[in-house]
């Protein structure tokens, strides 16, 4: 069916373009009877507004762009949820995007977004990003801009984070606490600053407690999965026999360290005790069930949100925009895994 519009419903009722308009969004200076002949015959018709008219007149899309490294990840899609749950409430859609962890594809999505005319953009970098040139381009064209949990330091935007070394810091200190003296670190790759953070927690907690630092209990993973988990579980093993604690980038690997220990009757945490990162469903239903560090997602969606929302306003009126740094507050969960 072709598209109804406004001319058409003015000519048929023998009114202006202009009234039209304005019986259409309520204007008090259209009597009630040509208003409601409007409403009805744009009813009949199954008009509906030309929402590309409509942001080029307002130089709003009311959407936003949202580039996460992975959508089955239980961190992510809770911050997804939070986001969503913000947007709906003021009014935007969300365009989610997953860059699957690579920068090229990170490149093209951000250049799409940006042809869309999205009104702001969110983003989680992808490990890959080792550079932000492509990232200046958002700034540059001033597109209110947040990033979140992996991000750069050296990119003006509003960030929602958590402080990734006091959190790894006080994960390795609970190993501690509970006897550990040789403790491996699973680490992420070497490009996120996320990754980055939580080994110099590792380092620092071990330095303060006078435990040295041994290169060669670091794991560095390539993938962040449940089966580089498993794997370098058995490299922990037959490296070093005497490691009693293990100190893991995420829960997701950290299962996978628990899958491969429970497979081989490595008692858990008698033998070795295990702390992950991020509190993920699984870490709870998993036997013996993980030790984690409690990241807030949820309310990470939330806050970058109403950051982005709070740019988007300011330029929408024309004022000045000062990027602000938000980090939320973190928890160790004592389980079963580092009794």
């Amino acid at each position: 069916m072709k598209e109804i519009t406004l001319k058409q419903i003015a000519e048929t009722l023998g009114i202006s373009v202009t009234t039209v308009s304005k019986a259409l969004k309520g204007y008090s200076d259209v009597n009630e009877k040509t208003r409601q002949s409007v409403l009805d015959l744009a009813a009949s018709l199954n008009y509906t507004p030309n929402s590309f008219a409509v942001n080029l007149r307002t130089k709003e899309s009311k959407t936003i762009g949202l580039i996460i490294p992975e959508l089955v990840h239980h961190f992510f899609s809770n911050v997804i949820k939070g986001i969503i749950e913000e947007a709906e409430k003021n009014g935007y859609l969300v365009i989610i995007l997953q860059s699957n962890e690579s920068l090229e594809l990170e490149k093209k999505q951000i250049e799409l977004l940006i042809n869309k005319r999205v009104d702001g953009i969110i983003i989680s970098l992808s490990n890959d990003a080792n550079n932000e040139i492509y990232l200046q381009q958002i700034i540059q064209r001033e597109i209110p801009f947040v990033q979140f949990d992996k991000i750069s330091k050296l990119l003006p935007s509003s960030k929602v984070i958590i402080n990734d070394q006091k959190a790894a810091y006080q994960a390795v200190k609970h190993l501690i606490d509970k006897g550990c003296k040789k403790i491996a670190h699973i680490r992420g790759p070497i490009n996120p600053q996320n990754a980055i953070d939580r080994f110099l927690g590792y380092k620092k907690a071990l330095e303060d407690h006078n435990i040295p630092y041994d290169s060669s209990l670091v794991y560095p993973c390539k993938n962040v999965t449940f089966e580089e988990g498993k794997q370098f579980a058995e490299k922990i093993l037959n490296d070093h026999k005497d490691v009693d604690g293990i100190f893991v980038i995420t829960d997701l690997v950290a299962v996978g360290v628990l899958a491969h220990f429970n497979e081989h009757q490595i008692k858990v945490p008698e033998q070795i005790k295990i702390i992950g990162f991020s509190n993920w469903f699984m870490s709870q239903v998993i036997t013996p069930k993980l030790s984690t560090v409690d990241q807030p997602s949820f309310e990470m969606g939330e806050q970058a949100f109403k950051l982005l929302l709070e740019e988007m306003q300011a330029r929408k009126d024309f004022l000045p925009f000062t990027p602000r740094t938000i980090e939320l507050e973190t928890s160790v969960i004592e389980r079963e895994s580092s009794f």
